[in-house]
């Protein structure tokens, strides 16, 4: 492997692009069990939980969707993130297995670039909210500090919050994996704690009868449940459509695929169970105990009268965002910057550019109102789910899980013609699998399968490309080439 190693050092690639040597490649079923349990909980996901009950679903309805997108989620990840486990390579180079060495560009800046970069200051700005109610709760006088000065719309108290958790997060960012794994391990016991908690506080306060019985005030029982079992999975996922496209950053350093699979499943579901009982329990149960909808955890945190308890959720709640921010946000980014210059950039430049770009966006305007977020959902579920279909289709249908390296790693300023650097039916299908996946939002008959975007992209593109990619050459290309195939 040091060969190949050697030799993609030589064309240009810099040492964080390069296959995974297997002392680097230490990873886990524990580290994989652990690694997404604070994803799950942020201030977003539980704003989403509170929209969840405005469809009219029960209770136990949303429980169990949410329960059942895990299971959807964990697979994904897996079969998305199988060649990084076998072949110890990142998603921005992975990426040109499926759409060619400079057709990839474009998916890597939709996921890396765009969809990263927006989530990653988005989650920044919803974690500054819950810092700037700790430094109230703990400094009153912080949050009177400027009078009416403005900023861009941001207060100078929550422009210091914001800078100053913005700050956290780059920091954890430039750390990666290794940093990441050593604060996934203190944060997951305190999530259990924190959440487990509300969510007991809640059912003790209004009793598990009321809220599972709960529906907001003014809507009605949902008529088409069905369906709407099916929009909540959707948005769910839609979540982890930019994780999962990317998910070979993270199995790259798979000590095995049995491992990872273990881990990713296990922890998903134990992670969501929890996130479901607790998300239900602590909107439904605070919103009847305070007479009035809440669909924010941290208006109910706010509203706690003791200093400890108020204190030790933001905290967890502040951890859990950076560990969602990093996981599934600034890493992918730093890698797929990477990948426009891998001569001139590294990890820890990309991740620079990718957290000065964020705050540049002004992420708080995507948080104006509910809709903005929901819309954002749909639109990201169905860009990316058609890039996973592609990915997944090409990989096992098309590769048979044979990967020729040498074709990924070509020679950085080769005037030679690259065989490889477009695939046209890769960019036909994603193209058309996002409008088919997004066309109810211009075309009102055709909204439900918008409400669905994430899985009509991934099964249309994947069912498409199949299909079109049949009998393709790149796989006796593949099945040539013994000395790539695996490390």
């Amino acid at each position: 492997m040091e060969q190949h190693r050697t030799l993609y050092r030589q064309r240009g690639y810099s040492e964080d692009l390069l296959p995974k040597e297997e002392s680097q490649r230490n990873w886990k079923t524990f580290n994989y069990f652990t690694l997404w349990m604070g994803s799950v909980h942020n201030v977003p996901n539980y704003v989403m939980v509170g929209g969840f009950f405005i469809l009219g679903l029960s209770s136990l309805s949303i429980l169990m969707a949410i329960i059942m997108s895990a299971f959807v989620i964990a697979l994904v990840m897996i079969l998305n993130g199988a060649a990084g486990s076998k072949y110890g390579v990142p998603f921005s180079m992975l990426l040109r297995a499926s759409y060619g060495v400079r057709g990839a560009l474009l998916p890597g800046l939709l996921r890396g670039g765009i969809a990263a970069i927006m989530w990653f200051g988005l989650q920044c700005y919803a974690g500054s909210l819950a810092f700037l109610i700790l430094l109230g709760k703990i400094w009153p006088a912080f949050l009177t500090l400027g009078g009416d000065f403005k900023l861009l719309g941001l207060s100078l108290p929550g422009l210091i919050a914001f800078i100053i958790f913005w700050m956290l997060n780059v920091s954890i960012g430039l750390g990666g994996g290794k940093v990441l794994n050593k604060f996934t391990a203190i944060l997951n016991p305190c999530i259990y704690i924190v959440f487990g908690g509300m969510a007991v506080w809640a059912i003790s306060l209004v009793g598990i009868g009321p809220i599972l019985d709960y529906i907001p005030k003014g809507v009605d029982k949902a008529q088409h449940s069905g369906f709407f079992f099916l929009v909540v999975m959707n948005a769910v996922v839609a979540v982890w459509a930019a994780p999962a496209v990317s998910a070979s950053d993270f199995t790259q350093n798979s000590h095995s695929f049995r491992g990872l699979a273990l881990g990713q499943t296990l922890g998903l579901l134990v992670a969501y169970a929890l996130f479901a009982v607790a998300g239900v329990c602590i909107i439904a149960g605070a919103s009847i105990h305070y007479g009035a909808d809440t669909w924010n955890v941290l208006d109910i945190v706010q509203k706690w009268d003791s200093m400890f308890a108020a204190f030790f959720a933001i905290l967890v709640i502040l951890m859990t965002t950076i560990s969602t921010n990093a996981t599934g946000n600034i890493i992918p980014a730093g890698y797929q910057i990477v990948a426009l210059a891998p001569s001139k950039l590294n990890y820890k430049s990309g991740v620079l550019i990718a957290s000065i770009i964020s705050v540049l966006i002004c992420p708080w305007k995507l948080m104006e109102n509910q809709n903005s977020i929901y819309l954002f959902l749909d639109i990201i579920g169905g860009i990316l789910g058609p890039v996973i279909g592609v990915m997944m289709a090409h990989y096992f249908i098309v590769l048979r899980c044979q990967i020729n390296l040498d074709e990924l790693y070509t020679e950085m300023h080769s005037k030679k013609r690259c065989d490889n650097a477009f695939n046209p039916t890769a960019f036909s299908v994603t193209l058309v699998a996002v409008i088919v996946s997004l066309c109810g939002h211009l075309i009102p008959q055709l909204e439900p399968l918008s409400r669905l975007s994430w899985f009509v992209g991934v099964i249309f593109a994947f069912s498409a490309y199949a299909l079109l990619k049949r009998k393709s050459p790149l796989q006796s290309s593949a099945r040539s080439s013994a000395t790539n195939r695996s490390y």
